[in-house]
């Protein structure tokens, strides 16, 4: 058996590498160990003669899948699906496995601290200041602000855990109806627009869809009446890139962090280099332990179940 894995994070660690040997002792183990991910070309090439894989954000679609036959298991090294075509697989007989929310405080954590980071005005006092400039702004306190919360899934959920202690009032928007658990976290279920013109800072937690992409665009920054702080640690693709430095320029929206993007490295300067925009290189889900979990779930998955 061989098996690939296309995830660098998977083949740079060490302790990873060694269990998945332990459990596949016969199996011949694949690392993707490029600085840069691999294109499409060089993905089919990598998994061509492999019976399993293990894959992160990988596009695992018909060209993929109808180039490699002896592919017959995928499994995801992450919990996003969206970049893996179910229907593809299943025309060629591929299984997928997967594990919802292994990475949820990971991704979590890091969104409050883009919460309490911008609040505060800790990123943009630091650029101003590695420059040489002393600006003297402390932004506000995060306690007791109104936070929208755009997808109440693992990751959703772990948020509105973690903001417990700063007293917040907490709106929250989802295409699943789960009344009983808003009652039981004391969390208020709206719109979308609600959340858009009531918020002090918005973050959003869902898949990327046809019904989410650009979900963050011109006409929505438009009814953002408090001037919010918006935050993207889910896909690429729902804060529309061309429209969010408009939205800043024209005092829409206070600033941005954004953690994942259409195109990986991101290479748009314009976001990158706004001093209110905070940029991260799609590490929300990248926290030691969080890496470790979503190791061990995906080797786990490489079997059917």
């Amino acid at each position: 058996m061989k098996i690939a894995i296309t995830s660098k994070s998977f083949s740079k660690n060490e302790f990873l590498i060694n269990k998945i040997k332990e459990e596949y002792p016969e199996a011949e183990i694949k690392l993707q160990l490029e600085p840069i991910g691999l294109n499409q070309d060089e993905l089919i090439e990598f998994l061509a003669d492999c019976d399993k894989a293990i894959v992160g954000l990988e596009e695992i679609n018909e060209e993929v899948l109808s180039s490699c036959p002896k592919l017959k298991r995928v499994s995801k090294f992450g919990v996003g699906l969206n970049n893996i075509d179910k229907s593809a697989c299943e025309k060629h007989n591929v299984t997928i496995g997967w594990t919802g929310g292994v990475n949820k405080l990971s991704v979590a954590e890091m969104a409050l601290g883009f919460m309490i980071g911008m609040a505060r005005n800790l990123y943009q006092s630091s650029f101003y200041l590695n420059e040489g400039e002393w600006r003297k702004n402390g932004g506000y306190q995060l306690s007791e602000k109104t936070i929208g919360i755009i997808g109440v899934g693992h990751i959703g959920k772990e948020v509105i855990r973690l903001l417990k202690p700063f007293d917040c009032n907490i709106l929250v928007n989802d295409i699943i109806d789960q009344a009983e658990y808003y009652e039981s976290v004391k969390v208020t279920k709206t719109s979308k627009e609600e959340i858009y013109k009531k918020c002090d800072i918005i973050t959003i937690h869902t898949p990327l869809t046809d019904e989410t992409k650009d979900l963050f665009n011109k006409t929505t920054f438009a009814l953002c009446e408090k001037n919010p702080y918006i935050i993207n640690t889910a896909r690429g693709g729902i804060i529309n890139e061309g429209d969010v430095v408009g939205a800043i320029e024209a005092n829409l929206i206070s600033g941005a962090a954004i953690d994942a993007y259409i195109s990986e490295p991101l290479d748009i300067e314009k976001i990158y280099s706004n001093k209110k925009i905070i940029c991260t290189p799609h590490i929300g889900g990248n926290a030691k332990e969080a890496v470790i979990a979503m190791g061990l779930s995906s080797i786990r998955n490489l079997t059917h179940q």
